[in-house]
């Protein structure tokens, strides 16, 4: 599967558990661009038993092709930071591009996101447009650091209430036009570009996050460490908005993964900055949608 190769301009690193269809698509759309961007793919299998690895194996389309498949298999679900640092030893890239198994590159999209850093050396990591099915943006491709009141108006709904207020809707950037290209807090696990260096300095992901938070928690320390992060929409791609969650078992951990996620991450890096009654305040809300998501899950 692995062929001689020279050290790739990239490394594209996919994390699949139980998405052998979005994979498979996945990879097919990757070799339709394998000419664009000298790069190899790490695919890190987390513990599938719906036999992808044996599809990946067996496809006409990596076998056939000339470029670089390396394949991690892990005996069970380790959740996307840990299963995503299995690559850390192979990859070999200048950079480093993190892509779910539910998403589809499109023609121009990876030699154009690799001139602007090429040109932007200032630059830590971006992201393109992360286009859904239905043609609108993925909200979650560009967001702010979930601060207490960022993530009041968020989980409140009062930022779908007012999705354009400067006040209300800065969670997710509602007020700055989508096709605009804007230095953001965060971007989305989901096409996550970045430079090996930078990674290899803030120590990949923190896998304290099972599966929600820590590409909230990598554009911190890479933010920190003095570097931007940029949303560059004039380039895209397809993202089966959660597709790769889709097929994961529910389970009370999955369920509440995102609000544990949250918790981790603002004991970690917000609580300190804030004010006792704040923080009560912001664990208390933490518990109550713990347990909404519960309930829903039980019921």
């Amino acid at each position: 599967m692995q062929k001689s190769h020279t050290k790739p301009k990239l490394s594209v690193v996919i994390l699949s558990h139980n998405t052998k269809d979005l994979l498979v698509n996945c990879l097919k759309s990757l070799e339709k661009v394998k000419n664009e961007v000298d790069f190899e793919t790490i695919v890190v299998d987390n513990g599938s038993t719906d036999g992808s690895i044996k599809t990946i194996r067996h496809a006409e389309f990596i076998s056939a092709s000339d470029w670089v498949l390396k394949l991690v298999q892990n005996d069970r679900n380790v959740g996307f930071a840990a299963g995503n640092n299995k690559a850390r030893d192979m990859a070999g890239g200048k950079y480093v591009l993190f892509l779910n198994s539910d998403t589809q590159v499109y023609l121009n999209t990876l030699p154009v996101c690799i001139k602007y850093l090429d040109e932007h050396e200032e630059v830590g990591a971006m992201t393109c447009r992360l286009e859904m099915r239905n043609g609108k943006l993925d909200p979650d491709s560009r967001r702010s650091f979930p601060t207490p009141w960022k993530s009041f108006t968020h989980f409140s709904g009062l930022e779908n209430i007012f999705p354009h207020s400067s006040l209300f809707s800065q969670y997710r950037y509602g007020r700055v036009p989508e096709d605009r290209i804007q230095e953001v807090d965060v971007i989305q696990g989901a096409f996550f570009l970045t430079r090996k260096k930078i990674l290899d300095k803030v120590g990949w992901f923190d896998e304290d996050y099972f599966l929600d938070g820590e590409d909230i928690d990598l554009c911190w320390r890479i933010k920190k460490a003095g570097y931007k992060i940029i949303y560059y929409p004039k380039v895209s791609i397809l993202h089966v908005k959660k597709g790769t969650k889709g097929k994961t078992k529910r389970s009370k951990q999955t369920v509440t993964s995102g609000i544990n996620a949250m918790e981790v991450f603002y004991k970690k890096h917000l609580m300190q900055k804030y004010p006792a009654l704040v923080n009560g305040l912001v664990f208390a809300g933490i518990k109550i949608l713990r347990f909404i998501r519960l309930v829903r899950f039980v019921a």
